[in-house]
């Protein structure tokens, strides 16, 4: 049976890396947007109303209810989670001792409790994800770290590839229901593969190269598009094909992607999760580095070894023979490439109504292939009884886990058709329904409708002292809003505030009560929120203005030839107003933010407590410390910190006892 335990190691690695990104990024925003004077107080999900503890846990189960007991309030709880979150994957991460069902455990606890008071600020796809991830991984990692010796290795583990084979599963359906509802949406722009002609502009947090990728020539981006619907809709039912040549070779594809996508987005620790999750496509084997010693045998394994990557590229020759028939892609007179879809909705959606079963009961046979060969293993393992009774009741209980986790993740993935729901089993739905709060199992899908078509639609917040103005412009640190600034790099940091502004205009402020909120904070010059604007150009340093309101715009690129002589990035048109003119004391403003509870009532007093100053002393002093650093570099620092770490400790001399 194929070794993983390596491949293992390496992905939990992976997983501490990203919820070190996630929990940092997180922490550094927790007082401008969760704080007692932040846009969205997380006191306002945390009602106690005399309940006990126990039943505050049933109703939201997260670690806050404990503040009370240690004598914080909501903001320092907060803090004191995120912060231990970092503790506990920089610990994962720099280490192997660390990345154990404890550690993993209480990363994923720590992060939902997070979750549970994020509104939001949280509902993100990438968010779920990594809950689901995190949830899989207190599966995958071994209860206690073992010590291994060269001499004498640990035997591998039967479970390990079971609990593993889920984590591919999940990367699976990540990628396939990402691409098939770019499809099912109708979206012209995918039908048409113009998409990404609109992508590049529009997208939240553009990088620089964006800019250079939008002005390619647009057969190469039609390309592109259809590029991009192979490796989501095509590629990833290979995810499971038993030649792992074919596996290895999925793995660069995918990389391959995720790269582009970062090196053009800032989508925070999105791809990296992503990409982590594709290390479930390796095995042991891949990373062998000792060749295997010259035998009798060797003739037969160099055989094996080519027959192996003549499959893999029969199979991907037939991918890209299917792909150029089914995109119609063709070479014109003018040396380029035309391409467009060479079916209809009704037939993909045909097609769909046939794959989409079979996808799952290919799923469920090489599920069912890993548990056999984990069982039989644990059986025929030459071990002692009771130890071999160990084997086989572990082997058996996490095969038991992982058909269970399987079957209720077909409930969301079934979604995708109709026809869906006649594969789910009617107790796996009840359970899904049951366990849905903690986001064990979710339904995926990314970009199903290409937004700003008619250009980049932004949110500006204006201010002044007149009515009659003049109006000055807040400036956020990422999101577009002066046309001269350049398009930031800020990933792995996710700025959220940013992220809900592009949400914001896609809607009207109607339907996102925290920009009122957002407003009031503004306009009563709120400290902790304006630290989530670019403070070194807020145009009231002194005073927060009299009146506030908001206009929307649409942003296009700037042509090639204005850039390339040092023109702006953006051009801008004013569309329309977004939002009325509000004061500070705007009776109505004042009364729908009570009515959210951000603002208490009117003669209300905190409820007395005991506080705890020496926790809230540290909390102050190591808050203190990251104000005064970017928030991207601080991510950076941390990580590069734990690469010099484990540089040092892997060049370091064996100690002699």
């Amino acid at each position: 049976m194929t070794q993983i335990r390596y491949t293992r190691n390496l992905f939990l690695r992976g997983i501490c890396v990203v919820y070190l990104f996630a929990f940092t990024s997180f922490y550094i925003q927790i007082p401008g947007l969760y704080g007692e004077n932040g846009v969205l107080p997380a006191r306002t999900q945390l009602e106690n109303k005399g309940r006990s503890l126990a039943s505050n846990l049933q109703t939201k189960p997260t670690l806050l209810w404990l503040a009370p007991y240690v004598g914080l309030d909501a903001e320092y709880m907060m803090d004191l989670l995120a912060l231990m979150g970092m503790f506990l994957a920089f610990t994962g991460f720099i280490s192997q001792k660390f990345c154990t069902v404890p550690i993993l455990f209480g990363l994923w606890s720590l992060y939902y409790s997070l979750y549970q008071v994020g509104q939001t600020f949280m509902w993100y796809q990438w968010d779920i994800l990594l809950l689901e991830a995190g949830a899989l991984c207190i599966l995958v990692a071994p209860l206690r770290y073992q010590v291994q010796s060269r001499r004498r290795p640990l035997p591998p583990s039967p479970s390990d590839s079971v609990s593993f084979w889920l984590v591919r599963w999940l990367l699976f359906r990540l990628m396939f229901a990402s691409g098939v509802v770019k499809l099912t949406s109708g979206c012209p722009t995918w039908w048409g593969l113009t998409a990404l002609s609109v992508h590049f502009e529009s997208q939240c947090l553009p990088t620089p190269l964006a800019w250079y990728a939008h002005h390619l020539p647009e057969w190469f981006l039609k390309l592109c598009t259809a590029h991009a619907s192979i490796m989501e809709v095509g590629l990833p039912i290979l995810f499971f094909f038993p030649n792992r040549f074919v596996r290895y070779t999925g793995f660069f594809l995918q990389l391959f992607l995720q790269v582009c996508i970062i090196l053009t987005g800032n989508y925070n620790f999105f791809n990296l999760l992503t990409m982590v999750l594709c290390v479930s496509l390796l095995d042991d084997e891949y990373f062998r580095a000792v060749p295997h010693k010259k035998n009798s045998s060797a003739g037969s394994n160099r055989r094996m070894y080519y027959a192996s990557q003549f499959i893999n590229v029969l199979v991907h020759f037939l991918v890209l023979y299917a792909s150029v028939v089914l995109f119609n892609i063709r070479w014109t007179p003018n040396n380029t490439l035309d391409l467009n879809i060479a079916f209809t909705k009704q037939e993909f959606d045909w097609a769909l109504s046939k794959a989409l079963p079979a996808v799952i009961y290919v799923g469920l046979s090489s599920l069912t292939i890993h548990i056999l060969k984990a069982v039989m293993l644990s059986v025929l393992e030459p071990q002692t009884t009771f130890a071999k009774l160990t084997t086989v009741l572990s082997t058996v209980f996490y095969s038991a886990a992982a058909l269970f986790i399987f079957g209720i993740s077909i409930v969301p993935f079934s979604t995708l058709h109709p026809v869906g729901n006649t594969t789910v089993i009617p107790a796996m739905r009840e359970w899904h329904t049951r366990l849905d709060h903690l986001h064990l199992t979710n339904s995926y899908g990314l970009f199903r409708r290409m937004t700003g078509v008619g250009g980049r639609p932004e949110v500006i917040i204006v201010g002044s002292n007149n009515m009659e103005g003049p109006w000055k412009e807040y400036n956020f640190l990422y999101k577009p809003g002066n046309v001269n600034n350049t398009p930031p790099f800020v990933a792995p940091h996710q700025p959220r505030l940013d992220w809900q502004m592009w949400f914001a205009a896609l809607g009207t402020y109607h339907q996102n009560p925290w920009l009122m909120s957002l407003t009031y904070r503004l306009l009563t010059g709120q400290k902790e929120v304006l630290n989530l604007l670019d403070t070194a150009r807020n145009p009231f340093p002194g005073k927060p203005p009299k009146y506030i309101k908001a206009n929307l715009y649409h942003y296009h690129y700037t042509p090639w030839s204005q850039r390339w002589t040092g023109g702006p990035w953006w051009t801008r048109e004013e569309v329309r107003e977004y939002f009325p003119i509000y004061s500070r004391d705007h009776a109505p403003l004042l009364d729908y933010l009570r009515n959210l509870k951000i603002l208490p009532e009117k003669g209300a007093a905190a409820p007395p407590s005991k506080v705890n100053f020496v926790v809230r002393a540290v909390l102050d002093n190591l808050r203190l410390f990251e104000t005064h650093v970017e928030a991207s570099i601080l991510l950076w620092s941390i990580f590069m910190a734990g690469c010099v770490i484990i540089a040092t400790k892997s060049t370091s001399p064996p100690s002699r006892k």
